[in-house]
């Protein structure tokens, strides 16, 4: 996936181009699955007992899903782009280690144990592809593929797995350090790019529902259901990219705003940030924003909205509660739309080379190179 540096830069040795780098890799791991995301997002939206059209057996697939297909996916994606089918299969076999090694949703280790795995085996190739006597290229390659494969699943088990369990406690610890100090609103500066990171469902779920699950039993309803699970970041970041975004995404972007906003995946939209890393300031000044307009209009949650989309925010809001939500929703896709929109436009300069990387990626995806 291209790598997109904005205008004035001064190419590839500064910082911002190494943060643009890592953006753009990670996204490269996530675009060619969104379609199995869309299809997770479908049957959560309609399947689990909040959904649509609440269904035991179908739901059951849900889990499943999003624990371990789609960070296999990752993880197979990953490794392809650096090595082939070969880092593809190793990708997605070391990717298992930190689906088993942790309770939480691995997107962000396999991201990291899949490039990783098909790097060590493109080392390893380098060394015995060319020793290899006529004739053994097959169990040779076999063997050295299986047993790279099963070191780096104990690495991703043992290691990455944890280590990124350690970083979505930290992150939570740190939100709730900014619930018991009051300073509420500045929480968007660690729940929203810890949901670029796919750390959303660890954070939500884990730190701010239990939270909000005491405050809801006391009040009735708790801001702390509102922090991650909010749309109107999300819709912004969407809308400045369908009207400003480079033209390789703009067609997805309606596409995307249905499935965000109206369906409730969030994840639809982490991509495109990863594409742009600098819009995720968007998005921690919308979130901070929706965060303040719910504490001054004094509005909260009875529950989670599960997924978060609009209308289940609107079923999870008590009586007298939904013009502070939706203020709260419009304002935040406001101030992310803005902010994200001049972003945009400040690299806009770049995007016929964008476009033209992104042509010679896939061209390389397509030849398993």
């Amino acid at each position: 996936m291209a790598n997109f540096i904005p205008a004035g830069d001064g190419g590839h040795s500064g910082w911002r181009a190494s943060v643009q780098k890592i953006g753009g890799s990670l996204a490269g791991m996530v675009i060619p699955n969104i379609g199995a995301f869309i299809a997770w997002g479908l049957l959560t939206a309609l399947f689990i007992p909040t959904g649509w059209l609440p269904n035991e057996q179908l739901s059951s697939m849900v889990g499943p899903m999003i624990i371990n297909l789609l960070p296999i996916l990752i993880g197979y994606t990953g490794g392809r782009l650096v090595h082939g089918q070969r880092g593809a299969v190793i990708g997605a076999v070391a990717t298992v280690g930190v689906i088993v090694g942790t309770s939480i949703p691995m997107f962000l280790g396999a991201m990291l144990i899949g490039p990783l795995a098909a790097w060590v085996l493109k080392k390893i190739d380098g060394v015995l592809d060319p020793v290899t006597p006529p004739g053994f290229e097959m169990l040779i390659g076999n063997f050295s593929l299986g047993i790279a494969g099963m070191l780096m699943a104990i690495l991703g088990y043992l290691g990455i797995g944890p280590a990124v369990n350690v970083l979505s406690d930290t992150l939570g610890a740190g939100v709730k350090v900014l619930v018991d100090t009051g300073l509420l609103p500045l929480a968007s500066i660690l729940v929203e790019p810890a949901k670029i990171l796919f750390l959303n469902n660890a954070i939500n779920h884990g730190v701010l529902a239990p939270i909000g699950v005491v405050e809801a039993e006391e009040a009735g309803k708790s801001i702390m259901f509102m922090l991650e699970s909010n749309p109107g970041p999300g819709l912004g970041i969407l809308l400045a990219f369908w009207l400003a975004g480079p033209k390789i995404l703009r067609g997805s972007a309606p596409g995307a705003i249905v499935i965000h906003f109206l369906g409730g995946i969030h994840e639809i939209y982490f991509p495109y940030v990863l594409l742009k890393p600098l819009v995720v300031l968007a998005a921690i000044a919308g979130g901070a924003t929706g965060v303040a307009t719910f504490l001054v209009t004094g509005v909260g949650l009875v529950a989670t909205p599960s997924p978060g989309s609009i209308f289940a925010y609107m079923a999870m809001t008590p009586p007298g509660n939904h013009f502070g939500v939706l203020l709260g929703i419009l304002l935040s896709a406001a101030v992310s739309f803005v902010v994200a929109f001049f972003i945009l436009k400040a690299s806009k300069s770049d995007d016929a080379a964008d476009l033209d990387a992104a042509k010679a990626k896939s061209a390389a995806m397509k030849s398993g190179n």
